[in-house]
């Protein structure tokens, strides 16, 4: 019988496995479907990787607490909610932040068991991102008066609290975090944001009535505003600072005129901002009883050429206004006249803090007479334009030098440079190695000159008009040079400052002590005669040197340069003035000389003369 039915078996295995074969003759194409795990297990049968791929860096990542708790009595009861985003398959331990006492705790809504050894912690066994609820209980500290609620450090990237204190009349504060939201009502809840691996610590206590807010609001202001006047659009920035004499500021109204469109209000303390027509009231965080200080940016609408009135923010409700006012010319252009009214001039630098890094030599600037906050004040200026079209030339038709030089190596030069301009708007110079500038004029005005990166002095130029030929005008340095004490005889290599622009001719006098005798040695300048300044513009602001015809000077006179620095300290008579201060030291004609003079010196060139020297016999 079992061979029977073996045999039946048989054939019937046969049997479908020829009708298979006749299928298959028949249809030769054809799909099969199969899942997804099946495929990929397959593939990496057919094409394993040359390493395994390296286990994820955590198990399990906290990524965010948060905790809902209202105080009662003497704990903080509520909930606590972690993010957790797990990356490892299998099961995973989640550690529970220490110091809280927990009743329940639940994942993703459905309970989950709490495992206390070693340590609190639940486990996980699906990957990707699961949200941990527990209810705790925070034990609360009290003493001197407050109380204190403690919540344990975490790993986590974000730790953030609401808590609700049913305390009426009380202060709350936060150390470990920041405190975002305060309650507009009792049962409302303080928001605060904790640091990462921080303990975040509240502390409350009872509000003491501050007697300045019921004292009338008395205090002073400074407002140090910056202007660029641009082609098209002109920015400006005011700095605003606040000193309260008396009482608590909520807030500070500060005038904004016509013209001056605000954008920002930022500040330490700035809670919001509102712009009105001529006003913009600041609000703060809380009430100021100290000082404080706001930036306010903007744009202004002003004109862009001719007789142009700058908008002043000011401080109507100030008992005391001081500060400032810088105006700069962005572009082809130059301030001319100043027609300024309650205001001094004044250096850019001398305004303080936001001029830092934005001084440059076309700036001007006023300071503020110290008024109250409703006086007059205004300024106006003259800006001239100037197009591609207008551009002629730009060169230093003369350059004269006067040298005072001493035995030790010290050079005391004045410079002196006639330009002639409608193109340029600055004139950089490069002193030589070892010397310091004193002052420097443009015009006759003097001013503060910038700098470059690569440390050359930057002056800004008058600049011609279209038409007719541009006229020259004086650009004035002086300067303290450095070399080596002369001994009893020598070659000195006398360099002169390097210029971005073109020298048609140069005179130099040097002035030498009378104990030696000074030969010019053969060079690109030669010995001449001086017949004076060939510019214009140098005329009058210089003596003309004549070879022998100056005398030894009287006793009294000083003969070194050390002795010539005490006489100008002596006859300034201590005065000070506001801004860059001119140094005019007279270069008279006393002892022996030498005046010297070339042609055609290229720009960034430094020109340099060398003469001998040899001590006297008689010295």
């Amino acid at each position: 019988m079992v061979r029977v039915i073996l045999a039946c078996v048989a054939a019937f295995v046969l049997g479908a496995a020829s009708s298979g074969q006749a299928q298959d003759a028949a249809r030769a194409e054809g799909w099969v479907v199969i899942p997804v795990d099946d495929y990929r297990a397959l593939r990496l049968k057919a094409f394993p990787p040359e390493r395994a791929p390296a286990p994820p860096p955590l198990d399990a990542a906290l990524t965010r607490v948060e905790y809902d708790l209202r105080v009662n009595g003497d704990s903080a009861t509520g909930e606590a909610r972690l993010t957790v985003d797990v990356m490892k398959e299998g099961w995973v331990r989640v550690d529970i932040p220490n110091g809280l006492l927990v009743r329940a705790a639940r994942l993703d809504g459905k309970p989950v068991s709490l495992i206390d050894e070693p340590a609190p912690h639940v486990l996980l066994a699906k990957t990707g991102r699961a949200l941990l609820s527990l209810d705790v209980a925070i034990p609360l500290k009290a003493g001197a008066g407050s109380e204190v609620l403690a919540l344990p450090p975490s790993a986590g990237a974000v730790t953030r609290l609401a808590i609700v204190v049913p305390r009426p009349g009380i202060e709350l504060s936060v150390s470990g975090g920041v405190l975002s939201d305060r309650p507009q009502t009792q049962d409302a809840p303080w928001i605060a944001v904790g640091r990462a691996r921080q303990p975040l610590t509240v502390t409350w206590k009872k509000r003491t009535e501050d007697a300045r807010a019921a004292q009338p609001l008395k205090w002073r202001g400074s407002v140090t505003q910056v202007a660029a006047l641009g082609e098209e659009a002109s920015p400006v920035a005011a700095t605003v600072r606040v000193e309260i004499v008396q009482g608590l500021a909520p807030a500070v109204d500060v005038a904004i005129p016509e013209g001056i469109t605000v954008n920002q209000v930022s500040g330490a303390l700035v809670a919001d901002w509102e712009s009105r027509p001529g006003t913009l009231r600041v609000t703060f965080l809380e009430p100021v009883g100290a000082q404080t200080s706001f930036l306010v940016t903007g744009e202004l609408r002003v004109a862009r050429e001719g007789n142009v009135a700058i908008p002043l923010v000011r401080l109507p409700a100030a008992e005391r206004e001081t500060g400032g006012v810088a105006v700069d010319v962005v572009g082809a252009g130059e301030i001319g006249p100043r027609e300024p009214r309650g205001l001094d001039p004044a250096d850019p630098s001398d305004l303080g803090e936001p001029l830092a890094g934005r001084d440059t030599p076309s700036m001007v600037a006023f300071r503020y007479r110290p008024q109250a906050g409703s006086a007059p004040r205004s300024l106006s200026l003259a800006v001239a334009r100037y197009t591609p079209q207008a551009v002629l030339v730009a060169n230093v038709e003369e350059a004269r030098y006067d040298a005072l030089l001493d035995e030790e190596g010290k050079a005391l030069v004045r410079a002196r440079y006639a330009v002639r301009n409608n193109q340029r708007g600055f004139l950089a110079l490069t002193l030589p190695q070892g010397a310091t500038l004193w002052s420097a004029a443009v015009a006759g005005r003097p001013l503060r000159p910038g700098l470059t990166p690569s440390g050359a002095v930057l002056l800004p130029l008058e600049k011609g008009r279209t038409g007719g030929e541009t006229p020259t005008f004086a650009v004035e340095l002086t300067y303290l040079q450095r070399a080596s004490a002369w001994t009893d005889k020598g070659t000195v290599a006398f360099v002169l400052p390097a210029l971005d622009l073109p020298i048609a001719r140069t005179g130099v006098v040097l002035h030498h002590s009378p104990r030696f005798k000074v030969t010019a040695e053969p060079g690109t300048f030669r010995v001449d005669t001086d017949t004076g300044p060939f510019s214009e513009a140098l005329r009058g602001g210089g003596t003309v040197f004549r070879s022998g015809a100056a005398a030894p000077p009287p006793p009294a006179a000083p003969t070194t340069l050390d002795q010539r620095i005490l006489q100008y300290t002596a006859e300034s008579g201590g005065r000070t003035i506001a801004g860059p201060l001119p140094v005019n030291i007279p270069f008279p004609q006393f002892g022996p000389g030498i005046f010297l003079t070339s042609e055609l010196t290229a720009e960034l060139q430094a020109p340099s003369l060398e003469f001998s020297y040899k001590r006297e016999s008689r010295w």
